[in-house]
């Protein structure tokens, strides 16, 4: 899942939809215990009135978890196996951490113009 920028959006906002942000908070929300897709799913959709729909919200989870952004832990309940998902930082730490593969993606196709900038700041 790669990260786009939106420079016209701020926050988050700026790398992930609306309802991807929902459920982040919510996620940060309730560390360390974590949640299964279909608690995501309902809460975002508190949010969203039911707009979201849960493939999306899994598909989501499952994105993150390759970006090792997120982990699970799988438990047996209605229906079989459920992941619960929880984030691997913290709010302040995943903030970081993306401006950081930013910052190393410019770094690696526009290195002395990166620095440049970066001496500005």
């Amino acid at each position: 899942m790669p990260l786009t920028l939106d420079s016209d959006k701020s926050g988050l906002e700026m790398f992930f939809k609306d309802w991807q942000v929902e459920s982040l908070r919510y996620l940060w929300s309730i560390q360390p215990e974590g949640a299964n897709s279909r608690a995501v799913w309902i809460k975002v959709n508190e949010s969203f009135e039911g707009s979201i729909s849960r493939a999306s919200i899994i598909n989501y989870l499952n994105d993150m978890v390759d970006e090792e952004l997120l982990t699970f832990t799988e438990r047996t309940g209605k229906g079989g196996h459920q992941r619960v998902y929880r984030l691997t930082f913290t709010n302040e730490d995943f903030k970081a951490h993306i401006a950081s593969q930013m910052i190393s993606k410019l770094l690696r196709e526009y290195p002395q113009e990166t620095k440049k900038a970066l001496q500005l700041i």
